[in-house]
């Protein structure tokens, strides 16, 4: 449906993440994506700062702004059964693909060039892409800190599994963001604000 899009991108906010697992605090796309934005802009300013790279960091937000947003049509696929295996792995990304491709269908014909990039990678954006998956791991293993911090012991071995795949990105930008920035989050609201 033409002039659709909007409204789905409404709708991620009824995606919860991490099925599998029992949350003391239940995750939504639209929060996910929210904080993928943050933490990708953050890593595009560290790359800009501290690395003289010139990543547009506005960009680098909108990117991960968007992109789970297929996840309205596909639902959230868990880790495991996603990468069970490269047939299920290959078969998952082109449902994923079709459903960027129809999500863009949803805009109006004069606004498809604008959006398709946020959902359908373009080359010019790889760098920013990689900051982008690094936000997201970045993102869930925040998730699985908090869940520790809650008291819950289910997320243990997940954010171990996560903080070495960040780390094996081998991104100066992601081993920044981690040293410097992740500590914070295990910090409660006074000693942040101390």
């Amino acid at each position: 449906m033409d002039n659709g899009f909007f409204a789905m991108a409404s709708r991620m906010k009824y995606i919860n993440r991490w099925a599998l697992m029992r949350n003391e605090h239940s995750e939504n796309l639209s929060e996910h994506s929210f904080e993928v934005a943050v933490i990708a802009n953050a890593l595009a300013v560290i790359g800009n700062k501290r690395f003289g790279k010139k990543y547009n960091g506005e960009r680098a937000a909108l990117l991960g702004l968007y992109h789970d947003m297929p996840e309205t049509l596909t639902g959230d696929m868990p880790t495991p059964v996603k990468y069970y295996s490269e047939e299920v792995r290959a078969a998952y990304k082109t449902v994923e693909d079709n459903a960027c491709k129809s999500l863009v269908e949803m805009l109006p014909e004069d606004f498809r060039d604008e959006f398709a990039p946020f959902l359908i990678p373009e080359e010019a954006d790889s760098e920013l892409w990689k900051l982008v998956k690094a936000a997201d791991k970045i993102s869930a293993l925040i998730k699985c800190l908090e869940e520790k911090k809650a008291g819950n012991t289910e997320f243990t071995k997940a954010g171990e599994g996560v903080k070495k795949s960040v780390e094996n990105l081998d991104l100066p930008e992601a081993k920044v963001f981690l040293e410097e920035f992740l500590p914070a989050y295990e910090l409660t609201l006074d000693d942040l604000r101390n």
